[in-house]
């Protein structure tokens, strides 16, 4: 098997910087994997922590995997066709993400069934509120991203190449295994980008999953394309999407990407009866103008419907962004009044433990359903899917 030497300048540059200098995954210790430590430190909880030898990078343990969704060229280029990006890749190179490469005109993902972060979380910490409340997560990442948001949290994965992460080798049939050892009711493909960087591992998981109902979530970017989005919503559970500001320009400058193309998967996702749920990261003065949030939340209402839930986030400083202040609770209780006056049901306030914004509300006759505090549910008042108290239905996965 060839070396992964092929050159990635962005990458590269990053780490002779240093950036991406003694770069360890992390995970829980979960039955089975050995070698893993507890998560990180961080606000919200960093998916990163240093990993045991156990989990190196081991490329002889299992074959590649011919990536999915490109097309061949002349003189051995190939054309990924995953993500808005397209990349054109010549032979014994690499897309954007870093965990593509091009071998003798045959594209392959280096990180299929190499998860670099392991986890058993909340469904509440992906987030999704009314997805299977309660229950817990079997949490996967891998190395790479098809985006550079200069606010990343985890960064030392996202912009990382396979080789410079510690890699388990973890199959879709041991990983279903493991989740149902956990007591987990899904499996999240999270931390990084699974849409684009793990799709063909997170397609095969959702196939395995589904045999043994264990429901696989997608925590993306949203930015990839038609096609491979409609082949993963035939198998996915539900789909978090990060809508990272409502510009093209914030977009551009801060992500390295473009926004139609996310607003036409939240469209497709509106129309495919998968359970969907969307966040927004709130910057101060970059994403938080009145406007900006109005403009948002009203497209969102007339294109999606008022019932999708819509979890406003606090930013904490990190990654190219430690100057920038984290988001007051004024600002965010600000945007959740913005939404809700736009018309929509279930709008959330994140990364504030205890907020009453963090509760899921009735909307007809305004009590709590299920109140939270931090990714603790402290009560439920909600049978079949309906309000206890009134018999509203309340839209969601439940239980």
């Amino acid at each position: 098997m060839k070396a992964y030497d092929a050159p990635c300048k962005r990458r590269d540059f990053l780490k002779k910087l240093g950036l991406l200098s003694g770069i360890a995954a992390g995970s829980v210790a979960v039955p089975g994997l050995p070698g893993f430590g507890p998560p990180g430190p961080g606000p919200s909880g960093s998916a990163l922590a240093q990993a045991g030898s156990e989990g190196s990078f081991r490329p002889q343990d299992a074959a590649l995997k011919e990536a999915l969704f490109y097309k061949k060229h002349a003189e051995m280029e190939v054309e990924c066709e995953l993500c808005p990006k397209n990349c054109k890749v010549g032979d014994i190179e690499r897309g954007y993400c870093g965990v593509r490469e091009n071998r003798s005109g045959v594209y392959y993902s280096l990180v299929y069934a190499r998860p670099c972060a392991v986890h058993v979380d909340p469904i509440e910490k992906k987030p999704l509120f009314h997805f299977l409340p309660g229950t817990s997560a079997f949490s996967i990442g891998t190395a790479g991203c098809n985006m550079d948001c200069k606010f990343c949290q985890n960064w030392e994965m996202s912009q990382a190449r396979p080789e410079q992460t510690r890699n388990y080798l973890l199959e879709p049939r041991e990983l279903v295994q493991n989740a149902r050892q956990t007591n987990s009711a899904s499996i999240a493909f999270t931390y990084s980008e699974p849409a684009v960087v793990a799709f063909e591992y997170m397609l095969d998981s959702a196939r395995e999953g589904n045999k043994e109902n264990v429901r696989t979530v997608m925590i993306s970017n949203g930015y990839i394309n038609r096609e491979p989005m409609l082949e993963a919503l035939k198998h996915l559970g539900a789909v978090k999407i990060d809508l990272k500001a409502f510009t093209e320009k914030y977009y551009k400058e801060i992500c390295d990407a473009t926004l139609k193309p996310v607003l036409d998967v939240l469209l497709l996702l509106a129309k495919s009866g998968v359970w969907y749920e969307i966040v927004y990261l709130v910057l101060p003065t970059l994403n938080d103008s009145d406007s900006e949030l109005t403009s948002m939340s009203r497209w969102v209402k007339r294109e999606l419907g008022p019932d999708v839930p819509l979890h406003f986030s606090r930013f904490y400083p990190t990654y190219k962004m430690k100057r920038l202040p984290q988001t007051p609770n004024s600002t965010l209780e600000r945007a959740r009044n913005i939404a809700r006056s736009a018309g929509l049901n279930y709008v959330y306030i994140g990364n504030v433990p205890g907020h009453e914004g963090e509760s899921t509300y009735c909307p007809a006759c305004d009590r709590p359903v299920i109140r939270r505090a931090g990714y603790s549910i402290l009560e439920r008042n909600i049978s079949n899917g309906k309000c206890v108290q009134c018999g509203q239905k309340i839209p969601g996965i439940w239980r």
